[in-house]
């Protein structure tokens, strides 16, 4: 490798970086891969944020996990992302304080806020079901019906959540 293209390349990455910072535009947008089970997004009020954690599990079911926090209330909530078949689609499962060790059918029931079909959309804009861990992560996600389906839920209410998010969140960041 050349040296003069190496620190060319090192000066454009490094002002894309500051660009990023002053312009407030998502590194991502320059190139600088984040994997899904490090990005991290917020919905457009800015009441949520949704952060994806590596499954450390190669033998799991689920494709993704995450967490969804309402940030001005003490509720965090628990989510997996699974592949379903017939068709092919990433599914989504939403839970709220559901209880530790053996639970019964009827319990996780009870502390499921939210399930559906989770798509991801790319920096082109084109829709697609939610990749698996290792894939670059998507610009923005949609989970339609997320914010009624929190109002509805254990997690609403006093001393809980009390905004219903949009349902489609924007990357905000690459946890490290």
């Amino acid at each position: 490798m050349n040296a003069g293209i190496g620190i060319t390349a090192g000066r454009k990455g490094v002002a894309a970086i500051a660009a990023a910072a002053v312009f407030g535009i998502p590194v991502a947008a320059f190139g600088a891969a984040c994997k899904q089970e490090r990005a991290v997004y917020v919905d457009r009020e800015g009441a949520y944020e949704l952060r994806f954690t590596p499954l450390n599990s190669a033998s799991a079911a689920a494709s993704n996990q995450f967490k969804v926090s309402a940030l001005k209330a003490p509720v965090v909530m628990e989510g997996y992302v699974m592949p379903s078949e017939d068709p092919v689609r990433a599914i989504g499962i939403l839970m709220f304080n559901c209880p530790e060790g053996d639970a019964t059918g009827a319990d996780l029931i009870a502390c499921t806020v939210w399930q559906g079909a989770v798509y991801g959309i790319d920096a082109e804009g084109q829709m697609d079901n939610l990749q698996p861990e290792g894939a670059e992560a998507a610009e923005k996600l949609v989970l339609p019906g997320l914010g009624p389906a929190i109002r509805e839920s254990s997690a609403w209410g006093e001393g809980k959540a009390s905004v219903a998010p949009w349902d489609v969140l924007t990357f905000k960041e690459c946890a490290t």
